[in-house]
């Protein structure tokens, strides 16, 4: 049992659970890496960044004003244009332009997903071109379908319901055999109330890692169906 089981209560997965599975959806940040990584960091920083030059605020200011435009809309990115009215381009530019070689290769993770039946997506609130910079460096972007991006959802982040209808029109999800890996609780909500299976992703030493609690609310509720804090062993444990 892995160690977010004991702390969160889920019980352990087995290859049943996941024997008609056929389309595999993951979310990109903190899920497809581990969040100890850091790798969010440095967009978070790009973040403040830009709306401490637009608005001409402070630093802290600036990062407390992201930090509620991400809450209360669902992405920083929505909540400048719902209020300022920015270029989105100008800002997925920005905000991405990262230095990816903090992520290590992962070809174990790589073969663990190249194994699993069916097709794979990635879903992410991020834009088509981080993520497949990520999943590049990750040594894993072949092995995906495609790339649903914050763009291809109109610029509506996950988690509102008119996003996932998009992502699982577009591709002809067949929800009854499909699941979601998240790092955000509230994220699965949806795809749980359609009918898919829900994995969440949590951070190693669970409880210790935790800094916005805000963002891990719900992690307890019934629209989780199973909680690790190792995608590759999980994967793996589910493959017969």
């Amino acid at each position: 049992m892995s160690q977010a089981n004991n702390i969160l209560g889920t019980r352990d997965a087995t290859p049943e659970d996941f024997a008609g599975v056929r389309d595999w959806v993951f979310d990109l940040d903190n899920t497809l890496y581990p969040r100890h990584v850091d790798l969010f960091s440095q967009i978070d920083k790009r973040m403040t960044a830009f709306v401490s030059d637009l608005l001409q605020l402070p630093p802290q200011e600036a990062k407390s004003l992201q930090k509620e435009y991400y809450r209360s809309h669902g992405t920083t990115l929505r909540g400048l244009m719902d209020l300022h009215q920015i270029d989105p381009d100008a800002f997925l530019n920005f905000v991405h332009d990262i230095d990816y070689s903090w992520l290590d290769p992962d070809p174990a993770l790589g073969e663990s997903i190249a194994s699993l039946p069916g097709r794979k997506f990635i879903f992410t609130n991020g834009d088509r071109g981080h993520a497949e910079r990520t999943a590049r460096q990750l040594g894993i972007l072949d092995q995906f379908e495609d790339i649903f991006d914050i763009v291809a959802a109109g610029l509506v982040p996950k988690p509102a319901a008119e996003t996932y209808d998009k992502f699982m029109g577009l591709h002809r999800i067949d929800v009854e055999h499909a699941v979601m890996f998240e790092d955000l609780a509230r994220n699965l909500t949806v795809p749980k109330a359609l009918g898919m299976k829900t994995v969440l992703i949590v951070p190693r030493n669970f409880e210790a890692a935790l800094d916005d609690i805000w963002e891990h609310e719900g992690r307890d509720g019934e629209h989780i169906d199973f909680i690790t804090d190792d995608l590759h062993g999980f994967l793996t444990s589910i493959q017969s």
